[in-house]
């Protein structure tokens, strides 16, 4: 098996809540830790003991105790929104590694119950600390609180948020980049300066600021 193939595996035995709480920003990046960099199998609370014990089957390791550091396997966990003090900052949805929370600015929030995979980033960024978690599958805990469709879907969600974020993020470059030349091209009119010593400061600063801006498009000069 190549290691694209066991990053693959190794990913697809992860539950895809994208908690970071292995240390990693997400479960694939952990997958890829696990294969390319021999990572501890034992990081994952989410998976539990049943997950650190998939994970010795695929890598051949013996199976750790879950590292106390790392945190400690428990129920699923569901963020609950108390909407009566929520005052809609979207810093809520905006931590959200799978979009199940809906809402606007300055407008109520809300979760969807059946995304939500209890990843409690939402919890340190709420600046009005109206969310908190209950558990929604008793004593069970680990893959016996989780499944493989909970996974898969999570995992959907992750990449098609990903996604969405990165062609937003182009948009935005675009857009700055193209107010940048049209100042460029009437730099005199668009910047009111009339020293010419101040006008090609200006200039290049807003040459360096296309560049960049190129650099990370991945257009090149174009």
């Amino acid at each position: 098996m190549d290691t694209t193939a066991r990053i693959a595996a190794i990913d697809a035995a992860l539950p895809q809540t994208q908690c970071t709480r292995c240390g990693y920003p997400d479960c694939h990046s952990y997958a890829q830790a696990i294969v390319i960099d021999a990572a501890p199998i034992n990081q994952c609370p989410p998976g539990g003991a049943e997950g650190i014990a998939r994970l010795a089957r695929l890598t051949g390791r013996p199976p750790p105790a879950l590292n106390p550091a790392n945190g400690h396997e428990g129920p699923r966990q569901l963020a609950i929104i108390d909407e009566a003090w929520c005052i809609g900052c979207t810093l809520c949805i905006k931590a959200c590694p799978v979009d199940c929370i809906i809402g606007g600015p300055k407008q109520m929030h809300t979760v969807v119950n059946e995304w939500c995979t209890g990843c409690e980033l939402c919890i340190p960024v709420c600046p009005v600390d109206c969310i908190a978690l209950t558990s929604v599958t008793g004593e069970r805990s680990g893959w016996d609180a989780w499944s493989p469709e909970a996974a898969d879907g999570a995992r959907e969600r992750y990449s098609r948020r990903r996604i969405r974020l990165q062609r937003e993020q182009q948009e935005h470059d675009e857009r700055l980049a193209a107010k940048a030349q049209a100042a460029l091209d009437d730099l005199p009119a668009a910047s009111k300066l009339t020293d010419p010593d101040a006008l090609e400061g200006k200039r290049a600063l807003l040459e360096a600021a296309l560049v960049r801006s190129r650099e990370r498009r991945g257009t090149g000069g174009a």
